[in-house]
């Protein structure tokens, strides 16, 4: 982000839906992904959701662009950024597997990680 302050200026901010891989250092993965999820303010909009299927897709894309054979997400959006929870289970749920199925070869492993367990009763749905 450093680098991309100095290039662009001190107020960069990194946009919505576009990934940013960087090492994982000390963690106990190669790389980190970090992506911004869009921001509920006021109502949800469709605008809105097509943004949270994009940080998906996206992310997705630029694991596979990386020969990334394993990604892990969290609820995009969800909590602080206010993305209701289980329209953010319906799309993330939609869009991986439509990924997936246009990209049989793309990827080994998916994770779905959940911190609620509201949050996992939602994928289970969707996923089962």
């Amino acid at each position: 982000m450093n680098q991309l302050r100095i290039k662009y200026g001190k107020d960069y901010e990194q946009p919505t839906a576009v990934p940013m891989l960087t090492d994982g250092y000390n963690l106990p993965a190669k790389h980190v992904i970090h992506i911004v999820g869009p921001i509920v303010s006021g109502r949800l909009t469709g605008a809105l959701e097509e943004e949270l299927a994009a940080c998906y897709r996206n992310t997705l894309d630029l694991c596979a662009a990386n020969g990334i054979r394993s990604v892990a997400f969290c609820c995009i959006s969800t909590g602080v950024f206010r993305f209701p929870n289980k329209r953010a289970a319906e799309i993330a749920v939609r869009t991986v597997t439509d990924w997936l199925t246009a990209h049989p070869d793309g990827t080994d492993r998916v994770i779905l990680n959940v911190f609620k367990d509201e949050d996992r009763e939602y994928y289970e749905k969707e996923l089962y």
